[in-house]
């Protein structure tokens, strides 16, 4: 495992007790990281990706979830090279002052110097969430660079779309508390069954070291202080700031082969939404996962898995 430095110290030497969390949840899907530390010029940021399998290349941008949710994913991905980034001030990635720029401007150029930085001309790349917005600029803005495009679940960030209640909280008073309580393992999973998980805690889809990787993102990082910091800076009093939703002319300029995976269960966005979306991209396609959550693998791990391998490589059988 590599021993890169990040931020003035060790990947390797980053708090204990996370170390110890995110480790033991690759080893529940026997996966073996290699870490990369990227250092940009513009903006300045240091940023890490976690490298699982080999293969076709594969950019993973998280959301909200934060970046311990695709291990479960990746674990049913086949012949790829799966590269976690941890957006910046997530993880062990440095933050980036997003209210000093063009937000689909600096995303798009975030992962072209991710690309760069790993010496990766061209790949697919999946988003969750708001990382949905972040592989659809990379594919707009730098369409050379990108292959297939998957995008998982939350709502399309299109102009017509609602800011979710919880955000609209995050960048209120009351979330600058919300940001500093202390994880306990039961707020996260209240947290997951409020976004349609309810019945996969229940069963046990999603195991205890998840819940106790993100415990210990939130208690050892400022993650979520940092993801604050990016929604103030994109959401008004009037909802969605400019340079964040991209338009129906954006989306219809974006000619690379795009499936949306979306929850009937997720509490953020509709089907209604994600249809109207997906037409408006030329080579769209809409997979709908009957309650689904708002992370819909964690609720079907090898049905996500089989259609985003079959789609990835056409023609393919993938299990």
């Amino acid at each position: 495992m590599a021993t890169n430095t990040l931020g003035g110290i060790s990947v390797a030497a980053a708090p204990a007790p996370f170390r110890v969390a995110e480790r033991a949840l690759w080893d529940v899907y026997g996966l073996e990281a290699t870490e990369h530390v990227i250092e940009l010029a513009t903006p300045a940021v240091r940023l890490r990706v976690v490298e699982f399998g080999s293969g076709e290349p594969l950019l993973m941008v998280h959301g909200t979830g934060g970046p311990g949710t695709w291990p479960s994913l990746c674990n049913g991905l086949r012949g790829f090279r799966c590269l976690l980034l941890d957006r910046p001030g997530w993880g062990l990635s440095g933050p980036v002052e997003y209210a000093r720029y063009d937000y689909g401007t600096v995303t798009a150029d975030l992962l072209r110097g991710v690309l760069d930085g790993l010496g990766v001309d061209r790949a697919h790349v999946i988003g969750a969430s708001i990382g949905n917005n972040w592989a659809l600029r990379l594919a707009q803005r730098h369409p050379s660079r990108v292959e297939r495009i998957v995008l998982m679940g939350g709502s399309p960030l299109v102009p017509e779309a609602p800011v979710p209640v919880f955000i609209r909280l995050l960048t209120s008073p009351a979330g600058a508390l919300m940001v500093r309580v202390s994880a306990k393992p039961k707020m996260m999973r209240t947290q997951l069954r409020r976004l349609g998980h309810g019945a996969s805690l229940d069963a046990g889809r999603i195991p205890e070291e998840f819940i106790e990787s993100r415990v210990r993102l939130m208690r050892d990082t400022d993650s979520m202080r940092h993801e604050r910091n990016m929604v103030r800076a994109v959401v008004g009093l009037r909802g969605y700031r400019p340079g964040l939703t991209l338009t129906a002319s954006e989306l219809r300029a974006i000619e690379h082969p795009t499936l949306l995976v979306f929850g009937t269960a997720d509490p953020i966005g509709t089907a209604d939404l994600w249809r109207q979306t997906v037409a408006r991209l030329p080579r769209g396609e809409l997979h709908l996962l009957d309650g689904g959550g708002h992370v819909p693998w964690f609720d079907a791990a090898a049905n996500v898995a089989a259609r985003v391998n079959r789609f990835l490589v056409p023609g393919s059988h993938a299990a």
